[in-house]
């Protein structure tokens, strides 16, 4: 039987049973759940992963999952970016359906038996290491040098051939000036029931501080009082990927301690990133059951759009936009769709006199990390063409997506020359600020 009217189910990752990281057990787990996608494949579409599955069984000597070697599912495996799209948009086997297919979480524990028997490779552990990353190439003299050689084309040969970071990847700027730095001091003057910590995230605090600013300055527009969250840091998600969960408790703890003092003293907690914000809302919940402060957090944290939604709907948000936007073409990111909160984004962008929002729900591909590398960055781009078609067909003033890697991916899979937007930086256009 297929599908079912009860609710999803989402269970815990029980990573800390002895059992968890039995190669036996998991490849028997394994051929289970990949003979089921055999016979359903609808979840083609999505990503490589399946594809690369079902090419596995189809060209094996038996055309099923048993003439499959379990070396190959590898392949399977480094192509999953835990977007959770499967689970939460596709599948029909999800808990409480008895089969109980979890996908993106069996990927993750492939992922991490593969951290525990080989660690990770010297580009993974760089280009996941944001924090490290960021502290150096962000600093006032740095900037700029790491800016010029990554818009160089002879050294970025030389990163292909050293780091395998794909050559034609949309590489992040670094900013000289972070976020929390230009809000080291900051005296938000309202005196409000409504108080938001902003979360910079790594990308923001580091590589485009103004979407931080252009959130503060939305915030402040519409009477709330606002922090910028100064001891954070990397959510995670970037070690998740490659299954290093030990790294990613550590990475909670520090940031859990952190954010429930604001959480204790009224505060809501906005990130930027939809990435960064599902770590907390499902992930981290997901990894850590019995933890009470990642519980509290996790109902704590909220996308921006999603808190000025909350505003609209208490009649607090200030709808008086000076200027219209025309035309917006809009990706609706993996990882906000994934949190079940519906399009906020559009439906408050429409709230703008004069503005069309052209959306599509399609994955842009990147990830993070996925479009940058050699061996996946062609692929990404492959993901990204039906957004560039549908792109194609409308006539767009501004290209925007709440996931800013994702913006800038499609627009280097459009291929000309576009400045990418977020969201929250058009709400400040549309205001006048």
């Amino acid at each position: 039987m297929e599908g079912g009217l009860q609710a999803p189910t989402r269970y815990a990752v029980d990573w800390k049973n002895k059992d968890y990281l039995n190669e036996e057990l998991f490849e028997k787990e394994l051929r289970r759940v990949a003979d089921a996608c055999h016979g359903c494949r609808r979840c083609v579409s999505l990503c490589n992963s399946f594809p690369t599955l079902f090419d596995l069984i189809d060209e094996s000597d038996t055309f099923e999952v048993d003439g499959v070697r379990y070396e190959q599912f590898q392949d399977v495996v480094d192509h999953c970016y835990l977007c959770d799209l499967c689970f939460l948009t596709k599948c029909p086997y999800i808990p409480p359906h008895e089969w109980e297919i979890d996908f993106p979480h069996l990927m993750l524990r492939a992922k991490a038996i593969n951290h525990h028997k080989k660690g990770a490779s010297i580009r993974n552990k760089i280009i996941s290491s944001t924090d490290y990353l960021g502290r150096f190439a962000s600093k006032k003299i740095i900037a700029p040098i790491v800016n010029f050689f990554n818009n160089t084309k002879i050294f970025r040969l030389i990163l292909e051939k050293v780091l395998h970071i794909h050559r034609n990847a949309s590489l992040p700027k670094f900013a000289s000036v972070t976020a929390k730095s230009k809000y080291l001091n900051m005296n938000s003057t309202f005196e409000t029931n409504q108080k938001v910590a902003i979360y910079t995230t790594c990308y923001h605090n580091y590589n485009e501080p103004n979407v931080v600013d252009d959130l503060v300055s939305v915030l402040e527009h519409n009477q709330v009082h606002v922090k910028v969250i100064q001891e954070d840091n990397c959510c995670g998600m970037p070690k998740l990927e490659l299954g290093d969960l030990l790294q990613v408790e550590k990475m909670m703890q520090s940031n859990i301690n952190i954010f429930k003092k604001y959480v204790n003293d009224g505060y809501k907690i906005i990130a930027p990133v939809p990435s960064c914000i599902l770590m907390f809302k499902q992930e981290l919940p997901l990894l850590f059951p019995e933890n009470k402060d990642v519980s509290l957090i996790s109902k704590s944290i909220f996308d921006p759009f999603e808190y000025l939604a909350l505003l609209h709907n208490k009649g607090l948000l200030d709808t008086d936009f000076k200027n219209h936007l025309g035309s917006v073409f809009y990706q609706v990111a993996c990882h906000q769709r994934v949190q079940n909160m519906g399009p906020l984004t559009k439906k408050i962008l429409e709230l703008i006199p004069n503005t069309t929002i052209n959306s599509i729900e399609r994955c842009s591909g990147h990830d993070g990390t996925y479009g940058v590398k050699q061996e996946t960055h062609e692929i990404a781009i492959k993901i990204a063409k039906p957004i560039v078609r549908e792109f194609e067909k409308t006539e767009s003033d501004f290209v925007t997506s709440d996931c800013t890697l994702a913006a800038h991916h499609v627009v280097n899979a459009i291929g000309k020359k576009i400045n990418a937007t977020h969201p929250i930086s058009l709400i400040k256009r549309a205001y006048g600020l």
